[in-house]
């Protein structure tokens, strides 16, 4: 009898955890890339390497709170996140439902955090081709704040692209110790607890 070599298991993963972020060095540690920051965080806690190449982004397999997760980070570049996430998911038959996204929301100051079911972009344009390319907006999201432009003349991009202050980082080190917490509750079906826990 032919053994044949174990090909990738299709349709295991129960969720699929998306962290969004510009790829390359100057962009680490800056304010878009939050959901990156958060999403290194959950796999240095469980043991993940998000080191592999496929369907345009980094990718992670491992377990949390006993559910088969793929952790996911882009390489498209921010405004085509959904081409990264609408290619996995259709590949491992992940429903929307079950991909969490974390991202960064200038409304909410630096250590706030947001919890949704679903809804809007609200003017987030990684969250915006997401919800485009997927043709569905029921994707659950935790959104990390950074803070609003310091005044309405200030560029956007510039701003997001900004370097948090000492204090703001270890802020952001903290909310991202809670949207680890929230990913805990939203893999095991425990979205209204994680929003009552954490948003704030």
């Amino acid at each position: 009898m032919i053994f044949k070599k174990n090909k990738e298991p299709m349709g295991t993963f129960e969720y699929m955890i998306v962290g969004l972020g510009n790829p390359g060095r100057q962009y680490e540690e800056t304010r878009h890339n939050v959901g990156f920051i958060a999403l290194d965080m959950l796999a240095d806690k469980y043991g993940i390497n998000v080191n592999k190449l496929k369907f345009k982004a980094l990718m992670g397999d491992g377990r949390i709170e006993g559910k088969r997760c793929l952790l996911l980070k882009p390489q498209t570049f921010m405004n085509l996140s959904g081409e990264a996430v609408r290619e996995a998911a259709q590949f491992y038959k992940i429903p929307p439902e079950n991909i969490i996204v974390i991202f960064d929301d200038i409304s909410l100051d630096p250590g706030k955090l947001r919890i949704r079911r679903k809804g809007s972009h609200g003017g987030h344009n990684g969250m915006r081709n997401i919800i485009a390319l997927m043709g569905n907006d029921n994707i659950p999201r935790i959104k990390m704040g950074v803070g609003a432009k310091p005044n309405p003349e200030y560029d956007l991009a510039d701003w997001v692209l900004s370097r948090f202050t000492k204090k703001e980082a270890d802020e952001i080190k903290k909310a991202s110790e809670s949207a680890i917490g929230a990913v805990e509750l939203m893999v095991k079906g425990n979205i209204d607890k994680a929003m009552s826990d954490y948003n704030s």
